[in-house]
């Protein structure tokens, strides 16, 4: 399987040099306010939560923990490249994580169906939770505010993020992916603001295999 980062370069290469510009600026201003520096950490325990998945049922983290160990993964939504790519090769190593006695389990604010969308192209083979107002996101350390020059480009393009989160707050997540061991610790935690990079699913798959089922 090709490398994540090795195809989430190839989006980066492929945008306008001012786009990338324009990240890398977003990107310092997060880091140097210390971003998602909170977020959970390995050790911790995870924090419980209930939310819809996208298609209307409630789970909690209670029930899927009662199943296995859990990777659970953060994405900005199926309208970002990035987060559609990284959700593709999640889709490819589905078969593998419930060889592993494990689940995957995406979270994404964006609300509208666009949630339900993606899993069904992707046919994703792991649920999609759908955060509503960015809650959970908001209580781990991961939710940020979108800059106003990037609020401005995007809405000069037609992505207006209101629409596809259903709040005009412009609140966003930090990409995170954890694995979650079925007593609730962290067991592997990377959380980055720079939407760019995503945790690579060969290192996630090989957390699995050290703790077990």
């Amino acid at each position: 399987m090709t490398p994540l980062a090795d195809r989430l370069d190839e989006i980066s290469r492929s945008l306008d040099p001012a786009w990338d510009a324009l990240y890398d600026g977003f990107v310092a201003d997060l880091r140097a306010a210390g971003a998602a520096v909170g977020s959970p950490a390995v050790g911790d325990g995870l924090e419980q939560f209930a939310l819809p998945d996208s298609r209307g049922r409630y789970v909690s983290s209670r029930d899927l923990l009662a199943e296995g160990p859990v990777v659970l993964s953060f994405y900005r939504g199926g309208w970002c490249p990035y987060c559609r790519t990284e959700m593709a090769a999640w889709s490819e190593a589905a078969s593998e994580v419930r060889r592993l006695g494990a689940s995957f389990v995406a979270v994404t604010g964006e609300t509208g169906g666009g949630a339900e969308a993606l899993r069904r192209q992707l046919d994703l083979g792991g649920l999609i939770l759908v955060d509503v107002d960015h809650g959970l996101a908001l209580r781990m350390g991961l939710a940020v505010r979108v800059s106003d020059r990037v609020r401005a480009a995007y809405l000069g393009i037609g992505r207006d993020l209101a629409q596809h989160y259903g709040s005009d707050a412009w609140f966003i997540p930090v990409p995170a992916t954890y694995v979650v061991d079925r007593h609730g610790i962290v067991r592997f935690a990377e959380a980055d603001v720079d939407f760019r990079r995503r945790a690579e699913p060969e290192a996630v798959l090989q957390v699995l295999r050290d703790i077990g089922g």
